[in-house]
């Protein structure tokens, strides 16, 4: 359950009435401030109120500690702080909930209005999510969770431990309960998964006024609401009729007269990038979703597919830098270590690998200590186009723009470009190495290496991602990891290696 422990000390440490008053004042000043400037007043006004609270032994004792727990101050305190945090919008009180400490997170969490704890559990990240339900008794997840739609419980179905979406399910009506079990039966990464049952259909065979008058029977239409779907008796999809065409059309026209074939239908079990794709080239607002006998069973509309696309972006960026999963940033020191030993084990491996080619070639930088001083360049340049290109592949893979087919044309066009910056900018390095270090040998081989080791992350840059997609793995997964691993092990080898046997 939520609850608050007191504890007894110095009152002199206790905020003034003037500074209460100075908070309050603040509350009600009407303004449209950041995110940020919502953070940073409610961890004011936070801090201050758990002084208070910090000076208040428990009040269910009798005597002077009951009247001070009950004093103006620390009630005024505490109403301010909770006045605060009901006026906020349930994303900003998780975007603040996701940048305080666990502690101070957690107390926020009591204060906040219970009316918002459904939303705000779907608007916080996974890790956080975790941290909140833990901190909930089963009534309370229960009570939070039937406040909300059917495909928002199934996408915190996973995290909720299953007495309590037993109790969900037999408090939810017939039709939500079968609209829940269709939901979790997709795949996160289906379109299902992101579908929503609000969706607003009326027959093609009815005037528009009187779809006019069935809107009005709404309390409110449904968010994102742009078009009605046009179904038969079956329920199966006959067109849409886009809301500004209902509301400027002749009233006594039947629907089916003006109605539209929809911009795209999108199946229940395709993928989830499919319909972002979808979005971005028709710039939808929302879309049908039907099953495979054409009957439709919901709607995706541009809200989820945002929210989508930017978690797929945030999962990729923590991919390529070997991260297992999304990582509370104030995690404990476990929970980070176990999310990020697995590449960084890989990661010693290689940088191993690297130091003993280095070790390989120790009598020939002894004679010739420019390599020295020269070989990071050469690797890094390798890393760095490596990078490039992989970053490159990953983004159009997602984009569906490459395929495995596209392969042997990927690698010529790679290795050309390699190619020509090799030649350009191992130039440069060239001659800025003979004239530095007097040597134009050493500047020749500066070049090759360069160019060579340009050429091999090109090479790598076009094979790890292809080769992870072949196998059915995310191809940004490790992949900026694996790449600095060849070029650094590649560029030390064979820029060392052309030195000893050139210049050696």
């Amino acid at each position: 359950m939520r609850s608050a422990r007191r504890r007894h000390a110095d009152l002199a440490s206790l905020p003034s009435m003037t500074e209460i008053a100075a908070s309050e004042a603040i509350e009600r000043t009407e303004s449209h401030a950041s995110v940020q400037d919502e953070l940073a007043e409610v961890t004011t006004l936070l801090r201050r109120h758990r002084l208070v609270e910090g000076l208040v032994i428990d009040p269910a004792e009798d005597g002077p500690a009951r009247e001070l727990a009950e004093s103006a101050v620390y009630r005024r305190s505490k109403e301010s702080l909770q006045r605060k945090l009901d006026r906020l919008h349930p994303a900003d009180i998780a975007y603040i909930l996701e940048a305080l400490p666990p502690d101070e997170r957690l107390y926020i969490w009591n204060l906040v209005r219970a009316s918002f704890d459904g939303d705000i559990l779907l608007e916080v990240s996974d890790a956080v999510r975790e941290t909140l339900i833990s901190s909930m008794d089963t009534e309370e997840l229960v009570a939070a969770t039937e406040t909300l739609e059917a495909d928002e419980i199934a996408e915190l179905a996973p995290d909720l431990p299953q007495e309590v979406m037993d109790d969900v399910f037999q408090s939810l009506p017939v039709e939500e309960r079968e609209q829940l079990r269709a939901a979790m039966s997709f795949d996160d990464d289906m379109v299902g998964a992101l579908m929503d049952f609000e969706d607003v259909s009326v027959r093609p065979d009815v005037t528009l006024e009187v779809a006019l008058r069935y809107l009005r029977r709404f309390d409110e239409l449904p968010s994102q609401t742009d078009q009605l779907f046009v179904v038969d008796r079956e329920e199966t999809l006959l067109g849409v009729l886009p809301v500004n065409r209902l509301l400027v059309s002749d009233p006594e026209v039947l629907v089916g007269q003006v109605m539209q074939a929809p911009a795209v239908k999108l199946l229940q079990h395709e993928k989830a990038d499919e319909a972002a794709r979808a979005f971005e080239r028709y710039d939808l607002v929302s879309a049908p979703v039907v099953d495979t006998n054409d009957k439709l069973v919901g709607r995706v509309t541009v809200d989820e597919i945002l929210d989508f696309v930017r978690e797929r972006g945030e999962e990729e960026v923590l991919a390529q830098a070997g991260l297992r999963e999304e990582e509370d940033v104030f995690a404990s020191v476990w929970a980070s270590f176990r999310n990020r030993w697995a590449w960084l084990a890989i990661n010693l491996v290689t940088a191993f690998i690297a130091s003993r080619v280095i070790g390989a070639f120790e009598g020939s930088i002894e004679k010739l200590v420019a390599l020295a001083a020269l070989m990071p360049i050469v690797a890094g340049i390798g890393g760095n186009s490596g990078n490039q290109t992989i970053t490159m592949i990953v983004r159009a893979v997602a984009l569906g723009q490459v395929s495995l087919d596209s392969a042997r044309r990927l690698f010529r066009k790679e290795v050309t470009v390699s190619l020509i910056n090799g030649v350009i900018w191992g130039g440069v390095m060239g001659v800025a190495a003979a004239l530095l270090y007097k040597d134009l040998g050493l500047g020749l081989v500066m070049v090759l290496a360069m160019t060579l080791n340009l050429m091999l992350a090109a090479l790598m840059g076009v094979l790890i991602p292809m080769t992870l997609l072949k196998f059915g793995r995310d191809p940004a997964v490790g992949s900026s990891v694996l790449i600095t691993a060849v070029t650094d092990s590649g560029g030390f080898f064979i820029f060392l290696g052309l030195a000893t046997l050139f210049l050696v």
